[in-house]
């Protein structure tokens, strides 16, 4: 499955590159859009339908306790030590296993993932859906 990525600020370089070389479909904050505070960041990938991935455990709270419009989905890494690459590495494994993320915050850790439900109705419809 190729996803439509929003790579938050704190993701690594090298792995935003390695998610593009595997053919997904990446917009990074640093590359442009430095600076953004995190609800912007929510905002740009709710409008653009991107699915953030980030190390930024902020966003949990602004969906699920400040009720923000939430993005199709949300990649939270919560590693202690990696490469640069290693989380890019490690989503393309992910996005390829056949697990369903959209519509859910996924956790990843050292252990594997978990995910949760995103709020219904949190983001908006495509412009060809109902």
């Amino acid at each position: 499955m190729k996803a439509c990525l929003l790579a938050n600020e704190n993701f690594p370089a090298p792995s935003v590159q390695y998610l593009r070389d595997a053919g997904h479909d990446v917009a990074a904050v640093a590359e442009g859009t430095g600076g953004l505070k995190d609800p912007e960041v929510l905002a740009l990938a709710v409008t653009e339908r991107r699915w953030i991935v980030t190390f930024d455990r902020d966003y949990g709270e602004l969906i699920f306790k400040r009720g923000l419009a939430a993005p199709p989905a949300v990649i939270l890494f919560r590693t202690r030590s990696y490469r640069p690459d290693t989380p890019g590495r490690f989503l393309v494994a992910l996005l390829e296993s056949g697990n369903q993320f959209e519509g859910h915050f996924v956790i990843v850790d050292e252990a594997g993932f978990r995910k949760r439900p995103l709020p219904e109705k949190a983001f908006p419809p495509r412009g060809d859906e109902p």
